[in-house]
Order: structure tokens, then C-alpha cells, then sequence
């Protein structure tokens, strides 16, 4: 560039600075040619002065809006300057930006990242993969990324997807900072408050599972152990009831609160921490702890073994229910009558052979007419494979009934099964007694 400091600094007058800034703007949306005309509206004096100058055509003090060729004050800054009118507004600074420029880079560094989210294998084997790519392209999300220089956040949101579908389906749990330092190679990346990454993530899973994706710590946890990530060892917790177990600590816990008939919150440290076995033939599962607390109050050290889900099922209750499953015990399960209840049945009979217990079409129709709430049924049909009719029904009716509503017929079966579970007892006693009497 050429012209003296002195010649282009008289540019940096106030009145200047808002015609140079039109200028600005035309040169950045017409990729820096000089064409066309800017305008100032409701002139000040100063700058009324200033265009005369420049145009050499006078102006009147009354004008409402002056409008001068590009052209012509290309032409004024050359004469005074030297310089051409985009050097001169580089020297104020900052440097001029190409709009249209920048779109067309901007646009090819989408198409990129896009294109590297298709490459995943999940892009072809998961609709809920797909729909979340869509979105971060439609909504702005991969611009931001783009524009952030962030967009490695994407790379590594995809390598945390893979690793988690691409775990064996008996995989044990895993910790969060175990999961973020093999995908991102730092252990704290997947922590909430650091950046886009943990969000990215939660997006895709809740779309995985169909929910949507809430702000507060507790859903987000639920989320993730609901893929079997461990966020709090502490908060992940299972209900149960009259689960007696062997092992040091948790093991003779469990069986004292069984003796007592006391219900018992297991988290998942204890878990880990203090190893267990759970060897009972036959383990009763149930979704709402208020079937459990009934349990607990009306039958106590008498009801059967049941572990409640409390919602949806926690990373501790999988860890439970594999040791229950692995030690050749049976889970009967039973959930709410509605989509997701039907839902969790499908999970649990897939994941561990539980098997639906007081869950048929008969069931449904007896809590249909036991249950006042008339709730409809929401959310996608759920196939249910073990009596189809009961799909058919539910389909029909358009009546969710959950499973307080039902809890009577429950805690009947339960008191049946006690009550001949005492009276063995009482035989095998009393055999006992009589083997004593005859070897005296």
C-alpha cells in the first residue's frame, strides 16, 4: 500500500464513520467490488460537508437522505490518499469479510461434517442416528460448532455413540470418566458444564430412546444409565424387598432386612464395592414403589422377593437383576398397561428372559374396569409378543392402567403365596419334630 499515515487517518473522523461503514458493507456483500451507491440517513452537518466534499455537488441542509456512488468515493479516497478505498478501510481495520465468501466455505464445512456423520455405521443401522443428524444440520448446531472452531466436538460425540452400541450387550456397567477418556482421551469431557460434547451426546440417546432431552441433573443421569454409563455410583440406586444375599456387608444386610420384612435401598457403589449372590429361584419385579411399600406393610418378612424398577430401570437395578438371572433365578415381571410400561416388559424379557407376570389381556381389561383415571394411552404400540392379544386390546380400549391401580390383585397373589409358603414350613417342622420323636 502507499499514502502517507496522515492522509488516510482524516478517515477516521466522526463524520466519515458512518459513510465508511456503508462502504464496508457494500464491498463484504458484493466481494469487494466497487458498484453501486450507499446512503446516510438524516445526515448530521458535519457529514452533509464531508459528501460535498467528496461529490463536489452540493446539498442542501434539509436533506433527509443523501446517497453517493460507490464509485465516487473510491475516487475521493484514491485523490487524497493514494490508496484504494479497501485498503484504506483495512488500515482503520478490521479487514473486510466476503460474505459470500465465507458462505461458500461455510456451506463446504458443513457438507463435510455431515458427510463424516454418514460415514458412521450407526447412520445405516439406527433411525434415531439419522434423525439426530438431520437435526444438528437444520438447526444450526453444526454452524455454531463450525464457527466455534469446535467442530472435533462432533468427531468425538460420534466415537461416544459407537462405543456405547458397539458394547456387548452383557458388558458391565461403565463409568462416565471411564467412557469420555476412551472416546476423547480426557476423562472429564462428558462432565455436565464442559462445552457441547455432553450434550451432543444426551441428544442422540434420548432420541435413541425416544424422550425428550431435560435440563436437570436427574434425567440426564437417568439417561445415561440407561445405556449403562455410571454417573453417580451413589445415585444409582434399586428398591427391594425381602432379597436375601450371601456376601460380606450388602449380603448380610439384605438378609436381615429380609428377616425383618424391611424394605432396602441397594445403590450401585454398594454394588461393586461389597460383591453379592443372589440364589432364589424366583424374584418378583414391579414398577411403582408403592406396590413394593404395600408389600412391605401388609405381608412384611412374608412377601415374596420383589425388587422395584422405581421408573425406569437404574444402571444398579440391571447390575441386581444380572446377578439374580446369572445365579439361575427367574424375574416375573410386572409394569404399568401403557406403551412405555409395555415397552420396559420387552426390555427385560430380551434382556434377561424375565417373564410377564399378571400382564395379559385379561389382566388390562379387569384394571379397565377396576380403574377410575380413564387416562388415554399415549406414545408409539408396542408389540406384545407373549399374548398379542393384549396389544390388541390395549389398542382398543385406548386406556393406560398403571400399576397402583392394580395393586389389590398383586398383593392377593403375593398373600396366597405366603400363606402357602408358611403352611410348607410348618410341615417340614413338623416333620422335623416327628423324626426327632421316633429317633428318641
Amino acid at each position: 500500500m502507499t499514502g502517507s499515515t496522515e492522509a488516510y487517518e482524516r478517515y477516521r473522523a466522526p463524520e466519515f464513520r458512518r459513510l465508511l461503514a456503508a462502504a464496508r458493507r457494500s464491498l463484504e456483500r458484493n466481494g469487494g467490488e466497487v458498484k453501486g451507491s450507499i446512503g446516510l440517513a438524516n445526515p448530521t452537518s458535519a457529514e452533509r460537508t464531508a459528501v460535498i466534499g467528496i461529490t463536489g455537488a452540493y446539498r442542501s441542509a434539509d436533506v433527509r437522505r443523501i446517497t453517493i456512488p460507490l464509485g465516487a468515493l473510491e475516487e475521493s479516497v484514491r485523490n487524497v490518499t493514494g490508496m484504494s478505498l479497501r485498503d484504506v478501510l483495512e488500515r482503520i481495520g478490521p479487514e473486510l469479510r466476503f460474505r459470500a465468501d465465507e458462505r461458500t466455505v461455510l456451506d463446504q464445512a458443513r457438507q463435510r461434517i455431515v458427510a463424516e456423520g454418514e460415514a458412521s455405521p450407526l447412520h445405516a443401522e439406527h433411525a434415531w442416528y439419522r434423525q439426530w443428524l438431520a437435526g444438528l444440520a437444520s438447526d444450526g448446531t453444526i454452524t455454531a460448532l463450525i464457527n466455534k472452531k469446535d467442530t472435533h466436538l462432533f468427531r468425538q460425540a460420534v466415537r461416544v455413540l459407537e462405543h456405547l452400541y458397539n458394547r456387548p450387550s452383557d458388558a458391565p456397567p461403565i463409568m462416565l470418566p471411564v467412557l469420555a477418556d476412551a472416546t476423547t482421551g480426557d476423562t472429564k469431557a462428558l462432565n455436565p458444564g464442559r462445552g457441547s460434547l455432553p450434550t451432543l451426546v444426551l441428544r442422540a440417546l434420548a432420541m435413541a430412546r425416544g424422550v425428550p432431552l431435560g435440563s436437570g441433573a436427574e434425567s440426564r443421569r437417568d439417561l445415561w444409565d440407561a445405556f449403562d454409563v455410571i454417573v453417580d455410583d451413589l445415585a444409582s440406586r434399586v428398591l427391594v424387598l425381602n432379597l436375601p444375599a450371601t456376601g460380606q456387608g450388602l449380603g448380610q444386610w439384605l438378609t436381615d432386612a429380609a428377616h425383618y420384612g424391611t424394605p432396602f435401598h441397594i445403590t450401585l457403589h454398594q454394588l461393586i464395592t461389597l460383591p453379592i449372590a443372589v440364589n432364589l429361584p424366583t424374584v418378583y419385579v414391579c414398577e411403582n414403589p408403592a406396590v413394593l411399600r404395600r408389600a412391605a406393610g401388609e405381608l412384611g418378612a412374608g412377601s415374596p422377593p420383589l425388587v422395584c424398577t422405581e421408573g425406569r430401570p437404574s444402571t444398579a437395578f440391571h447390575r441386581l437383576a444380572r446377578l439374580v438371572v446369572e445365579a439361575g433365578g427367574t424375574l416375573l415381571y410386572h409394569g404399568d398397561f401403557d406403551w412405555p410400561g409395555i415397552d420396559m416388559t420387552n426390555q427385560l424379557r430380551i434382556r434377561y428372559h424375565a417373564k410377564p407376570w399378571r400382564m395379559s389381556a385379561a389382566d388390562y381389561l379387569s384394571g379397565v374396569r377396576a380403574d377410575s383415571d380413564h387416562v388415554q394411552l399415549s406414545g408409539r404400540r408396542q408389540d406384545t409378543c407373549w399374548e398379542p392379544e393384549l396389544a390388541e386390546v390395549m389398542e382398543r380400549e385406548d386406556r393406560a392402567v398403571y400399576e397402583e391401580a392394580v395393586a389389590d390383585t398383586l398383593l392377593a397373589d403375593w398373600s396366597y403365596e405366603s400363606r402357602i409358603r408358611s403352611s410348607e414350613a410348618q410341615e417340614v417342622a413338623r416333620d422335623a419334630d416327628n423324626l426327632s420323636v421316633v429317633d428318641v
